[in-house]
């Protein structure tokens, strides 16, 4: 019998997702099979930078508190961004190839791309690090700027602050600039390592309703004011959320993966013999959404994954806030 894939564990099932040893020493191995000449002691400090944030124990930052973009999905990304630079590098030409140093910066960006939702210890008008989604990725890029340069690699920093753009909204991909040509290669695979990562979750369609809803009414995306002052509804409820899935899901096919990030996803199929688990999970999440949606038979939707969060209690507490700005927001 097939063992049934663990809700926090990889694609895989193989690699635990929410484990930052478990995701480093599966790193490891693959610079060790491509680029074993590479140093890693900078990868190696920055896991160990990135557990200090997260869990709280860093005097300037408070630890996540966000339910969607928790340590997990910080860990899946990353790996899922390692496994698409060797695919690209065993496919790419010698003069395309990335070399160790940027497949190096590549997995740092991947682990610090969501750094952006913590908040400083000083920031004491925010509850919650949802209320940075419209500007957690230049937040981000501002903590690359100071965190390189203690790894001795500040000459990666000017690529750094751009390349982390692939991974949001805030910058128009045909803004972003970078002056080699292998740099934007590794911004649309850092790109389809997020996206990729969060669809081919196991847990993706409840984690959507109950736990990036509520990051998006704190973060003014559910309910965004217009420039009249009017209260616009873009999201009712983490159900009408899941409703308008398909079609995000289409749109970031067409026009984010196979468009600006140019099928960089089909780099996943030189590991794995020809087959991409990325995008099989991708399609049986989406199939199963919309057997959902036709039945209306939400209690399909019946996972509870664990939250790999700093706060106690971390949904009471974000569901506590969710209404409170929800009862604000219509009065």
């Amino acid at each position: 019998m097939l063992n049934p894939r663990r809700s926090d564990y990889d694609v895989t099932n193989t690699v635990q997702v929410s484990s930052p040893d478990a995701v480093r020493l599966a790193i490891a191995q693959l610079f060790a099979e491509t680029w074993p000449r590479t140093p890693f002691d900078a990868v190696e400090r920055s896991f160990a930078r990135l557990e200090e944030l997260f869990s709280g124990r860093d005097a300037g930052f408070e630890g996540v508190d966000t339910l969607y973009h928790d340590t997990q999905h910080t860990l899946d990304m990353t790996l899922a961004m390692a496994r698409l630079m060797v695919g690209y590098e065993r496919e790419a030409a010698p003069e395309d190839r990335l070399g160790g140093e940027r497949a190096v910066i590549g997995v740092i960006t991947a682990l610090f791309h969501d750094v952006g939702y913590l908040r400083g210890r000083d920031e004491s008008g925010v509850v919650n690090g949802a209320e940075f989604t419209r500007v957690h990725v230049s937040r981000g890029a501002r903590f690359l700027v100071q965190w390189l340069p203690a790894l001795g690699l500040s000459a990666w920093g000017p690529v750094a602050v751009e390349l982390i753009h692939y991974t949001g909204y805030e910058k128009p991909i045909d803004r972003i600039r970078l002056d080699d040509p292998r740099d934007h290669c590794l911004g649309r695979l850092l790109g389809t390592a997020d996206m990729t990562a969060q669809m081919a979750d196991r847990c993706y369609l409840e984690k959507c309703r109950d736990r990036l809803y509520p990051e998006f009414v704190l973060g003014g995306v559910a309910l965004p004011t217009s420039t009249e002052g009017y209260r616009r509804v873009i999201y009712a409820s983490g159900l009408d959320l899941l409703r308008q899935t398909p079609d995000f899901m289409r749109q970031v096919r067409t026009k984010r993966l196979d468009g600006e990030f140019r099928s960089a996803y089909r780099h996943y199929a030189a590991l794995f013999g020809g087959r991409n688990p990325y995008i099989e999970a991708i399609d049986r999440n989406l199939a199963y959404l919309r057997e959902v949606l036709r039945s209306e038979s939400w209690k399909m939707l019946r996972r509870n994954p664990p939250v790999f969060a700093a706060v106690p209690d971390a949904v009471g507490n974000m569901r506590g806030l969710m209404a409170g700005y929800i009862r604000m927001a219509w009065t």
